[in-house]
């Protein structure tokens, strides 16, 4: 099964993430799977379209997405996946 990690920046909203180990195919079952254990989290994802928002990012093994639209690239059993939300601030 994939692992799935987060950035501390989306514990902010969501105190509970924890890193767990997930099977899905895509980076969209994937964030479908996240919205299910984590009601809410997808807002914070990606936007009214489905599309991945501009301040996140997310990497399979060392290696950043490639479609931020459709989000149909491939996870594998044995991945390690980070959802990163970038902070901005003064």
């Amino acid at each position: 099964m994939a692992k799935v990690n987060f950035t501390h920046a989306l514990k902010r909203f969501h105190p509970d993430l924890e890193p767990f180990s997930v099977s899905c195919g895509n980076v969209k079952e994937l964030i479908d799977i996240l919205e299910n254990r984590h009601p809410g989290l997808k807002n914070y994802i990606v936007d009214e379209q489905g599309r991945l928002r501009k301040h996140v990012n997310i990497f399979i093994q060392q290696d950043l997405i490639k479609d931020r639209i459709h989000l149909q690239d491939r996870i594998n059993a044995d991945d390690e996946i980070y959802i990163m939300q970038a902070l901005s601030g003064g």
